[in-house]
């Protein structure tokens, strides 16, 4: 990490454990044949990006979610069906980021939606006590709030203006090639987290762990 100032994290794969296959197997169950066709981890449909980006209220992609499933469904279980993805914040993980907010300036930047926002801040509260992920960033991006998702470059770029960032200088993490390459088009240093290993192995040196 030599020579960097500033870290942006993705959320999800990153810091949040997440499992995709639950969210397409829920929705099967409520009469969805192939929700991989509508989103997966690397693409969506409109009423999905539009979430994404604030385009469209949790209200209206409800809404559109019920032409898809059984007419019996009801919101709740098309909400548990979205948010069956979103599972747990390893502790390790949040303790790492206590460390280096005393040696980085670090920033959050996910691209989620309102439903999603809720739920996985209820799930730290649950599990940790804590009421906001924000807790552990010098500010918390949001592409919903943003208008802008990775990998687009408003969404980097965003970031880098509001806080006088020197690209150089700031390393962005994530899991999705598509969005490190967005990054790099901006000239952020990026490491690409590929499974198995985590964010712990990143930094097990840099903060003396």
């Amino acid at each position: 990490m030599q020579g960097i100032k500033h870290i942006i994290f993705d959320l999800g794969g990153v810091i949040l454990n997440l499992d995709y296959q639950r969210t397409y197997k829920a929705f099967e169950e409520l009469g969805i044949k192939d929700f991989t066709g509508l989103y997966n981890q690397y693409q969506a449909t409109r009423i999905f990006d539009d979430l994404e980006t604030g385009r469209v209220s949790p209200e209206e992609f409800l809404h559109a979610m019920r032409e898809h499933v059984r007419p019996e469904v009801t919101e709740q279980q098309i909400i548990d069906a979205w948010n069956a993805m979103l599972l747990d914040f390893p502790l390790q993980r949040l303790q790492l980021l206590q460390q280096l907010q005393l040696h980085y300036d670090i920033y959050l930047l996910s691209n989620t939606n309102a439903i999603h926002l809720e739920k996985f801040n209820r799930i730290l509260q649950e599990s940790r006590g804590l009421p906001s992920v924000d807790v552990f960033f010098n500010k918390a991006y949001y592409s919903h709030l943003m208008g802008f998702r990775k990998p687009e470059k408003e969404a980097y770029q965003l970031i880098l203006d509001n806080h006088g960032l020197n690209p150089a200088e700031t390393v962005f993490i994530d899991d999705t090639l598509p969005n490190i390459e967005g990054a790099k088009a901006v000239g952020l240093q990026t490491i690409h987290l590929q499974a198995p290993k985590t964010i712990l192995e990143i930094f097990k040196t840099a903060v003396g762990g």
